[in-house]
């Protein structure tokens, strides 16, 4: 695979890995910022204009999160009341049967206790009586009236022998506990009561649920608008790039940059802001509900934090090797496959299946081991997370187990404190996760600012304009460029172009004839002398207005994914049918047009593979027909025809390029003979300049390449 694949690839997916199975922290290798607070910093302020928007998030997402942390605490004082009246129902029932069977035994005991005797004293005689004078439970209906007496009970109780106290089951407390249940529920369940705090609860979790909906809504239309406007900017910048940027960068890297990297960003912003929200508030209020409940197993829920924060780091370390090595053979066979099926059929007839195979079945191998171990590695946190959560739920219910039975807790407290223990996991482990994607998000938003902050072309100066009348003279007086400031590539290059005239150009590979062309655009900017259109130089065009002078047919075919008629449309605003029609004619493009299925209305598919090469390259000079500019560029405009067809295209183009001027670069020489100028170039200078006949009687460097070419051809035949 090539080192350029490699990296392509590599770098298209910035994104993918970023976290394990389910998104949580420690699954994947986090990108890092260089320098992240200033690129956090410069990425708020595309918030900035959303200010009430992401104000109105914030309280719309700490309102839902509220009633989520308030429920389990209502749904406790359900319980509670649930509990409160079984046990008041329980203690009525047994007190009201104990009363009556104790009545019958102390009014037979009384009638031969008349006096006092040594083994029954005045105390216990009294507290007797005082248990007779006591109203039955059976008789009364209030909780009040009932709790009252009760009491009474428990303060004759209390006089009573303790030997008589032996059988009493509950402590003080939990006797205590116990009548106010009575007194508050009378033993009866509150319907009434408990479907009150239902509704009440049912309403926090609607109100809940459209509080979440409406910060959702929100926070996606800001972070859309956003990212929209950070897509303008971009699109902006490129337009404004000079052609070396694109020379020095990767189209893959470039492309990673505008879509990868600018929904990384889309992304975190719908979904990590009302989250990380949500999760703050949540560690709060979960903290604050279970100390309001209790300080002490508050404490041994805080106490597993090390535990979470131990296993967290120890994933995340042993597997973010794993990770990132999963990336690189990701990209490895991500390139290896492309290369593979764009260059099949060379494949295929070098023999070189198997090898292609077992080059795939390596990368592959090695791929799937390292993915098993970051995912069996990540895949542990889960499990560890649980365990430890399992170890604070198992001491939470066997502490507030024994204290409920002390009365010190009652149970819908306890099944509350559980709920928020075991719900205080989930914002820890998101917060962290958040924060990974954080890191991420801004790595990604420096790569777009680095391209952002790309030194762009000169600015048109400020008086720019074009002349009202083009004539297509070119002078060129003593330029000077070179790519690097080290190596100079074209030297003191002076030409005078008349109207009309056809210029062709011709060298070896590297001597600066395209150079030349992309210098005439504006592709690139001189260092040097001057360029000058009907003697207006082109640095007081504007760009747009100076290169729609010019019509460019190139070696490299480019249609887009469209219909025929669109693609030729292509190179006029406003072009009707008959002109594409004529224009096709003249590029000797009709003809094949028809033969096809569906004519002009073929839809040419992404990389225009249902046509043939030769095709392509008729539908593009078409399209340069079409626009009828004021100088031509030709680019090896006829490599990828028959003879025949450039025959026919070269009569065309003459007639085409009539009181036009025309700039042909050529391989073959014999296509370039009627031009009225002919250029020779090497290394960046014109060695030799003059029509064809006039450089084969000089005899130089044109007369050697000629013959060399012509020789060639003949051999060729015979």
């Amino acid at each position: 695979m090539s080192d350029y694949n490699k990296q392509k690839l590599t770098q298209a997916k910035p994104a993918m890995g970023m976290r394990g199975p389910g998104g949580h922290m420690g699954g994947g290798p986090v990108q890092k910022a260089k320098n992240f607070k200033v690129t956090l910093k410069r990425l708020l302020k595309y918030l900035k204009p959303h200010r009430a928007a992401l104000a109105a998030v914030f309280f719309l997402a700490i309102a839902s999160t509220f009633f989520t942390i308030a429920s389990p605490k209502i749904m406790g004082q359900v319980m509670n009341k649930v509990k409160d009246s079984f046990v008041a129902r329980m203690l009525v029932g047994q007190m009201t049967e104990a009363q009556a069977k104790a009545r019958d035994a102390i009014m037979l005991q009384m009638k031969s206790l008349q006096t006092p005797t040594p083994q029954v004293s005045p105390a216990t005689v009294s507290a007797l009586r005082e248990f007779m004078a006591l109203a039955e439970l059976k008789t009364l209906s209030g909780g009040k009236e009932k709790a009252a007496v009760l009491r009474s009970m428990l303060q004759v109780f209390a006089k009573l022998p303790q030997e008589a106290m032996a059988e009493m089951k509950f402590t003080p407390a939990q006797m205590e506990d116990a009548l106010m249940a009575v007194e508050s529920t009378n033993g009866e369940l509150d319907y009434a009561g408990m479907g009150k705090i239902l509704l009440y609860l049912l309403g926090m979790y609607l109100l809940s649920a459209l509080f979440t909906f409406a910060s959702g809504w929100l926070m996606s239309t800001v972070s859309q608008r956003t990212v929209y406007d950070l897509r303008q900017a971009v699109d902006r910048k490129l337009g404004r790039l000079p052609l070396k940027y694109y020379d020095s960068h990767p189209h893959g890297e470039i492309l990673s940059r505008v879509t990868n990297d600018v929904d990384m960003i889309s992304t975190t912003l719908q979904q990590s802001i009302t989250q990380g929200i949500t999760s703050i508030v949540q560690l709060i209020g979960f903290v604050i509900m279970m100390l309001s409940i209790s300080g002490t197993l508050t404490l041994i829920v805080l106490g597993t934090l090390p535990l979470y924060i131990i296993a967290t780091m120890f994933t995340a370390k042993k597997s973010q090797k794993y990770f990132a090595e999963q990336q690189k053979e990701l990209g490895a066979i991500s390139g290896h496959i492309e290369e593979m099926y764009s260059g099949h059929v060379i494949v295929k007839a070098f023999g070189r299946e198997k090898h292609a195979l077992g080059e795939f079945d390596a990368i592959n191998k090695r791929l799937a081991k390292a993915g098993a171990r970051a995912q069996f590695i990540s895949g542990i946190m889960f499990p560890a997370m649980n365990f430890i959560s399992n170890l604070g739920y198992v001491l939470i219910s066997v502490v507030g187990g024994l204290w409920m039975t002390k009365a010190r807790l009652n149970l819908g407290d306890i099944t509350a404190f559980i709920q928020y223990s075991r719900s205080f996991t989930q914002p820890i482990m998101q917060t962290a996760n958040i924060a990974n994607v954080i890191q991420s998000t801004v790595a990604c938003a420096e790569r777009v600012f680095e391209m952002l902050d790309e030194e762009e072309e000169l600015p048109d100066a400020p008086d720019a304009a074009l002349p009202e009348k083009i004539y297509g003279e070119i002078n060129i007086t003593a330029m000077d460029f070179s790519y690097k400031s080290e190596e100079p590539l074209i030297k003191n290059l002076s030409l005078d172009v008349k109207k009309g005239h056809t210029i062709a150009i011709v060298g070896p590979t590297g001597a600066g004839k395209t150079t030349l062309v992309n210098l005439l655009m504006r592709f690139y900017e001189i260092q040097g002398g001057a360029i000058s259109v009907d003697g207006v130089d082109i640095r007081k065009m504007p760009r747009s207005g100076l290169r729609s002078i010019f019509g460019m047919v190139l070696q490299d075919t480019w249609l887009f994914n469209g219909t025929i008629r669109e693609n030729i449309a292509y190179g006029r605003d406003g072009a009707g049918e008959e002109d594409i029609v004529n224009a096709a004619k003249a590029a000797h493009a009709d003809h094949f047009i028809r033969t096809l299925p569906e004519g002009y209305d073929t839809v040419l598919n992404e990389e225009a593979t249902n046509i043939s090469q030769g095709q392509k390259q008729l539908l593009t000079i078409a399209r340069a027909i079409l626009a009828d500019p004021a100088v031509l560029i030709l680019d090896e405009a006829t490599s990828s025809v028959d003879t025949r067809t450039e025959v026919l295209i070269q009569k065309a183009m003459t007639a085409l390029m009539a009181d036009r001027t025309a700039f042909v670069i050529a391989h073959r020489l014999s296509t370039i003979r009627d031009a009225e100028l002919i250029l020779v170039m090497d290394h960046g200078s014109i060695i030799e300049q003059g029509p064809h006949a006039e450089l084969l009687e000089k005899g130089g460097f044109y007369a050697e390449l000629y013959k060399a070419q012509f020789t060639g051809s003949q051999a060729e035949r015979a």
